[in-house]
């Protein structure tokens, strides 16, 4: 695992820093639940907003799409959720505690070691009722997934966006599941949020699509600084491969608790348009012009959590240095993920300093996600955005109202520029942008 980053290192700077806070915590909590704070929820945004970029803004072939979490019945129906979304459910005799039966390696309790029940299923579908009566003609589920927002959709969205295969369909959303057993901080939750794309291509073509897809989606968390040795693809062998699958692999992630899944990519086939249109008694047809010939789509689907992504994003990047004999904790996000891209540190209170500062922060916060702070000392206020992840701090001095010049400070060199106030703009931009850029004469000092 990513060096001495433990569970609990993460869960102590989720909720000192703001990043992830236990929901209803006055009351005591609600177990697997969580609330994003304002690091967290700016970090998760990032996420969301850095999927789109990738899988739908920078490409021709996908739009997307927002579903509604109610559907109608007939849909978990036909997807087949309401018959077999189960696991096999066990409980212990003696403490009362509920367990996934196939996640046990031994026949007793994990938490007493009481002997267990017989495994029973247990649908994981969360029920409830639509209008006022609660009979079972008004029963809906939360949806478990977005894919199937989306394959009922197939036909709209073609129509509309008249799109040829290959194409894809991306969707961010919340799905619910009632697991038996969750943990793991906000790696496995009752509530979560997907990033689901369903690609669909001519059938015969599924396999080289496949091929293509996995390791584009492997890039995607390299690119974005998660560290290579940190990731593993796992292809699912037959015995594991659900029932509408034809191939499957998961990318894994070496968490603290060991490697889990972050993504999987599936092969669907034809299986949910197929079943859908059995159903509903609609056609889910693709007239091919080139080939003059009419066939169901296969699809391919690649389908991400937000929610472990940003833990994976926050465990990769976490790290504990010493400088100059002071232990330094510090967020190496990539700055297209850093929930605060740039803080504005004016040296002290003083008022001298005061109006220069709020200028620079002004001229600054229309174009980055801008913190200003100017609590405590210079050093804990360098720590405390090193802790949050913030790439660039710009100190402003009583020397900045002389020469009209202020420091930029990188996070991850601890190295710092002056640099002219008219120029900063344009210098954060391409530092954030990862472009090089030509300061050597004013790359000055590295922080003491």
């Amino acid at each position: 695992m990513p060096a001495d980053v433990s569970m609990d290192k993460i869960v102590s700077l989720c909720k000192r820093r703001g990043f992830v806070f236990p929901s209803s915590e006055i009351y005591g909590g609600l177990a697997s639940c969580w609330d994003y704070g304002p690091m967290g929820v700016e970090l998760k945004r990032n996420v969301r907003d850095a999927w789109w970029k990738a899988v739908v803004h920078e490409r021709a072939d996908v739009v997307g799409l927002d579903t509604s979490i109610m559907m109608h019945p007939r849909v978990w129906e036909a997807s087949g959720h309401v018959d077999g979304f189960a696991d096999p459910m066990v409980d212990c005799k003696s403490c009362r505690l509920r367990w996934r039966a196939d996640e046990l390696e031994k026949q007793l309790c994990p938490s007493c070691g009481g002997a267990l029940t017989e495994p029973r299923m247990f649908n994981l579908m969360f029920k409830t009722f639509m209008g006022a009566v609660e009979e079972e003609a008004s029963t809906v589920y939360l949806r478990p997934e977005t894919a199937q927002g989306i394959f009922v959709n197939f036909e709209n969205v073609i129509t509309t966006s008249r799109k040829k295969l290959p194409f894809g369909i991306a969707q961010i959303g919340k799905s619910f599941r009632n697991e038996i057993t969750t943990g793991n901080f906000i790696f496995r939750t009752r509530e979560f949020e997907q990033l689901e794309l369903e690609y669909f291509v001519k059938p015969g073509t599924d396999e080289k699509w496949f091929d293509y897809w996995v390791p584009e989606r492997l890039d995607w968390y390299v690119r974005l600084g998660i560290k290579r040795e940190n990731l593993r693809l796992r292809e699912h062998d037959k015995s594991e491969l659900a029932h509408y699958a034809r191939a499957c692999s998961d990318i894994d992630y070496l968490f603290p608790m060991g490697w889990s899944e972050l993504e999987g990519i599936a092969n669907r086939g034809d299986f949910d348009l197929t079943q859908h249109a059995k159903a509903s008694g609609k056609e889910f047809l693709y007239f091919d012009a080139e080939a003059n010939e009419k066939y169901v789509p296969y699809v391919i689907e690649p389908s991400a959590g937000v929610d472990r992504s940003v833990l994976a994003f926050l465990i990769d990047a976490y790290e504990e240095e010493d400088v100059e004999g002071e232990k330094r904790t510090v967020l190496h996000l990539h700055p297209a993920l850093a929930p605060i891209k740039v803080a504005v540190l004016p040296l002290s209170r003083n008022e001298r300093l005061t109006p220069l500062a709020k200028s620079v922060y002004r001229q600054l916060c229309s174009g980055f996600v801008t913190d200003y702070d100017d609590s405590q000392s210079i050093g804990r206020r360098y720590r405390r955005q090193d802790e949050i992840g913030t790439p660039f701090c710009v100190t402003i001095d009583f020397e900045s109202l002389e020469d009209k010049q202020v420091t930029i400070r990188d996070r991850d060199t601890l190295a710092q520029i002056r640099v002219p106030i008219e120029e900063l703009v344009a210098i954060l931009e391409a530092k954030l942008r990862g472009e090089a850029f030509d300061a050597s004469s004013l790359w000055a000092t590295r922080e003491k």
